[in-house]
């Protein structure tokens, strides 16, 4: 199949790209054609976010958004940001608090709504939107430009034989394709390593973001109220911190952010976020509520300096593909719109011009002029300062988002990626984390089943290990097994067999958070898309 441009991904980053396309064709009096590929079930299956967005660029896109019915309903109404001991808070006073923390104008909203309702607009503007379909592989011209993507083939057992499912993947051809998939895209990662788009760039490195969604008693909520955290349960040399978020409807969404960077390899994301939630100034808000739903990302969090190169020949990287997120703010929505938006426009100028499969230079220099760039030019500073710890960090972030105004006539980097940094076990003593409750606190299983995920289990796992000897060897042997804690779905557990242990992948658990391929020490672990359709089915996320 022939368009104009491939969008891989129906995040905001890519429905932005798409509509922009499409109104940019509808002012000039073109008709170029845009196709939008998704590998989740439905637009919004696989969308996680906290979520409070800032609609600077939605408003761009769509001056009229309320008019139309975009699902931003409740407005941000009070920030407050606690540092949180075992048994204590201690809420920053307001005048005290950096602008980034500050979200007047904002609203609590859920990222996956919001992506639906995008997709009907770009739907009405032309755009072919295809859901189900994971794009799997890129395609090449002979001379070693991107002419777009292929999508897997269907119905392929454990085997690696046709099952009676099969239905051969399509071949999808663009004169430039954009590549929106989120954080640590397998095909973005791929193109990354292609066309050394990180050379002369910092490491990227990311979080691992849990969420729950609960039904609250009336009395207990407070619509648009946001809440941040940090310091416990995490230990002040760890860097992380909490969420919780009042939306409509008596739903609180809450979550946990837990840097990769963490050197104890018996650190268990999934189970500090459960501990956070019986903290005293916490647990308050959830008694009596029901939990409606669990989800997990990881989040790219590296900003300006962990960006690569955008562009290549015949395409581009955008929205948390590439990195474009406000570690600072704790936003990334905003920003993956808007990337997409000057992707967009890059193209549509390139294909008027009668161009195709060439670099789209114009994007990253759009970037560099726009009030992105801006933004993240302020927040640079702030996850490397972070990353030195809680309270060297919160002061040094203070210096520089409040005296220096995020202007600081340094920038740091940072100088290890996410899996370099975890330490031999013996350097640390295991963690004993209580048991969960099953009313406030949950176990891994439980929480997949809220997630909806599925996979068709008859066929091959999409999470790869490269060498099946290093899990026991060195992950097990040196580290204690840290993948059978990162993983926030479970999959990955330790079994001894006439007293040998192996490596059990359970891959139908899956949330596509992607933790695995990032925090492997060894870099053994990849994953890559399963049968489209497969993976969680968020709702209201």
């Amino acid at each position: 199949m022939q368009y104009d441009v491939v969008v891989v991904g129906g995040g905001p980053a890519g429905l932005a790209a798409a509509i922009r396309l499409k109104q940019l064709c509808a002012a000039q009096g073109k008709d170029y054609s845009v196709c939008v590929v998704e590998k989740g079930s439905e637009i919004g299956a696989h969308i996680l976010s906290g979520a409070v967005i800032d609609p600077r660029a939605l408003e761009e896109l769509f001056p009229d958004w309320k008019e139309k019915g975009a699902p931003l309903d409740t407005a941000v109404t009070e920030d407050r940001f606690l540092f949180l001991s075992k048994a204590n808070a201690w809420q920053v006073p307001g005048w005290m608090l950096p602008a980034c923390f500050r979200n007047h104008g904002n609203y609590a909203a859920s990222l996956g709504n919001l992506c639906r309702w995008m997709a009907t607009q770009a739907e009405a503007a032309g755009v072919e939107i295809y859901p189900g379909f994971a794009a799997a592989e890129v395609l090449f011209t002979d001379d070693g430009r991107v002419r777009g993507v292929a999508t897997g083939d269907m119905g392929i057992g454990k085997d690696g034989g046709k099952t009676d499912r099969y239905q051969p993947g399509i071949e999808l051809h663009a004169k430039y394709t954009l590549f929106a998939e989120g954080a640590r895209g397998h095909l973005g990662k791929r193109l990354q390593e292609r066309y050394r788009l990180r050379e002369g760039r910092a490491p990227q490195v990311y979080g691992i973001g849990l969420k729950e969604l609960w039904e609250v008693k009336p009395e207990k909520h407070v619509p648009g109220l946001v809440v941040h955290t940090a310091g416990w349960p995490l230990g002040s040399d760890t860097y992380g911190g909490s969420f919780l978020y009042h939306l409509e409807g008596n739903q609180v969404a809450v979550g946990f952010v837990v840097g990769l960077g963490y050197r104890n390899p018996y650190l268990y994301p999934f189970e500090e976020f459960q501990r956070y939630k019986t903290h005293p100034a916490i647990r308050g808000f959830f008694e009596g509520g029901r939990r409606i739903s669990y989800g997990a990302r990881a989040i790219a969090a590296g900003g300006l300096q962990s960006l690569p190169k955008l562009v290549f020949p015949g395409g581009a990287l955008i929205g948390d593909d590439a990195g474009f997120l406000n570690a600072s703010r704790i936003k990334g929505t905003h920003a993956a719109m808007k990337s997409g938006m000057l992707a967009a426009r890059s193209a549509f100028d390139a294909l008027a011009a009668g161009r195709e499969h060439d670099e789209l230079s114009q994007y990253p220099e759009a970037f560099a002029a726009s009030w992105l760039h801006e933004e993240l030019h302020r927040a640079r500073n702030f996850k490397p300062w972070m990353s030195k710890g809680l309270y060297t960090g919160t002061v040094m972030v203070g210096i520089d988002q409040v005296v220096f105004g995020g202007k600081a006539p340094w920038t740091l980097t940072h100088r290890h990626a996410d899996h370099d940094e975890l330490l031999p076990k013996e350097r640390f003593s295991p963690i004993e984390y209580p048991k969960p409750d099953g009313v406030l606190t949950f176990d891994r299983l439980s929480s997949v089943f809220v997630s909806n995920t599925n996979h068709e289990e008859d066929q091959p796992s999409h999470l790869r290990i490269k060498d099946p000897a290093i899990p026991v060897k060195v992950n097990l042997a040196v580290y204690a097994g840290p993948e059978t804690r990162y993983c926030p779905a479970g999959v990955y557990e330790f079994v001894t067999e006439a007293g040998t242990p192996r490596l059990q992948v359970n891959a139908q658990n899956c949330v596509h958070c992607k933790t695995c391929d990032i925090k492997d020490p060894k870099q053994n672990i990849e994953w890559v898309v399963p049968e489209g359709g497969g993976g969680p089915n968020y709702p209201n996320m």
